[in-house]
């Protein structure tokens, strides 16, 4: 199943988790008697090795039972809105970097202040991703990067090198060229209109910024926004990416699946997806991105959260600091359907699928950038999808879309610190 870090349903709900009372700061007793925790999560192939850590924590916890509870992506976080508001959120659930700040800065989330957590095991920018005014709120869960997908046949046919980490932009770019065949219908890549799988990574690689450290000022009107915006638009420019027409009309990755793509910037959770399709199981393998004037790869990662008003504050965080141990990383990567964030265990999702190269997910890490978001990341997500939509299609000039983009995010994060 591919994952996906949309965020659109944030803004619907705004206004609603807005309302949410901040938490109690009194600290937690144990419960006296038999606790049941519910454990809020959104992927269906993920909910037996949850289960599987929830039997984990029972049997080492047997006052506490967790029962895990499944909402599909496209509906988790406008009923958990609803849920939260309404005082009945799960009392442990999964959250995402685009969301978090909204709902730590909202009170509807409860700190691990109460159980000693230790976040030395885990990617830095992941633990800070999950940070709120000093605070920790949830250790990662699991965690994403970004590589470079190949059709092996293709390149075999062009006579073309496989991509590997001696690869730049002009590499890739002369590859793209050489892969395009008109006859066959074949591009070389897809520019896709995609912040985390796209332009984020050749921003960064072009040294620049979308959103500053502070979340106060966006930074596509910087020309190293610029550069990595351009670097995507003049791929459909030359004719070797379908226009956004034509992605729109078919998702890249499914371009990539039936062999009209050669190259394919996608995350470390399509192995799963291109091992359940045929062509890409046999042809496909994947490379590290190719480098601008720096390395860079968005890193993302999802954590386990305790809700602000739960009756049992004490056991969700220790139920939520287990979800974060060796011993549930371990169970998680036995399913190979995501990396563990617990270093040392990822050994096992490589293992997983041995056609791919997959250890090139992980060794990006050490020049990984945090996805950007702010304390209402998905308002100009929007915003990034309308402006930049017009430079895709070559209505506009890149930097003309990029400046507007960039007044629009400014005004939108001056309201977040209202």
């Amino acid at each position: 199943m591919r994952r996906r870090l949309i965020s659109v349903a944030v803004a619907v709900g705004t206004a609603a988790v807005m309302a949410l009372a901040a938490c109690s700061s009194s600290t937690p007793t144990e419960a006296s008697g038999p606790v049941t925790l519910s454990y809020g999560v959104w992927d269906k192939n993920q909910v037996p090795a949850m289960q599987k850590i929830a039997d984990a924590f029972h049997a080492a916890n047997p006052n506490v039972t967790v029962n895990v509870q499944l909402t599909p992506y496209t509906d988790y976080f406008t009923k958990l809105q609803v849920a939260a508001t309404g005082g009945e959120a799960p009392d442990v659930f999964w959250m995402n970097g685009p969301n978090f700040q909204l709902y730590a800065s909202n009170g509807v989330l409860q700190p691990l202040t109460d159980v000693q957590v230790d976040t030395a095991p885990y990617p830095e920018s992941l633990v800070k991703l999950y940070q709120y005014q000093g605070k920790q709120y949830g250790l990662p869960k699991d965690f994403d990067t970004v590589g470079l997908w190949y059709n092996k046949k293709h390149f075999d046919a062009a006579g073309v090198k496989y991509p590997d980490d001696t690869w730049t932009w002009a590499t890739f770019k002369e590859a793209a060229t050489k892969l395009t065949d008109p006859a066959k219908g074949q591009f070389g890549a897809a520019a896709q209109l995609t912040g985390q799988e796209g332009y984020y990574n050749t921003i960064f690689q072009a040294g620049g910024q979308v959103v500053s450290a502070d979340g106060k000022s966006s930074g596509y009107d910087d020309p190293k926004a610029v550069e990595g915006l351009k670097f995507w638009t003049d791929l459909i420019a030359a004719n070797v990416s379908p226009s956004q027409g034509q992605m729109t009309d078919t998702a890249p990755y499914q371009m990539f699946e039936a062999g009209k793509v050669s190259m394919y910037w996608g995350g470390s959770w399509d192995a799963a997806e291109f091992t359940s399709n045929a062509l890409t199981k046999a042809d496909a393998d994947v490379a590290v991105l190719p480098q601008g004037a720096q390395r860079a790869t968005v890193i993302h990662g999802l954590s386990n959260v305790v809700f602000a008003r739960t009756k049992y504050k004490l056991e969700a965080q220790r139920f939520a600091a287990f979800l974060g141990s060796k011993e549930a990383a371990e169970i998680q990567a036995g399913t190979g359907t995501v990396i563990p964030a617990y270093n040392g265990t990822q050994a096992e999702w490589v293992a997983a699928y041995p056609q791919f190269k997959l250890q090139n997910f992980l060794d990006q890490l050490p020049y990984a950038k945090p996805l950007p978001v702010s304390a209402n990341t998905a308002a100009w997500n929007t915003a990034e999808t309308d402006e930049l939509t017009k430079a895709w299609t070559g209505a506009e000039a890149v930097d003309q879309s990029a400046k507007r983009l960039a007044e629009s995010m400014n005004a939108l994060l001056a309201k977040e610190g209202r």
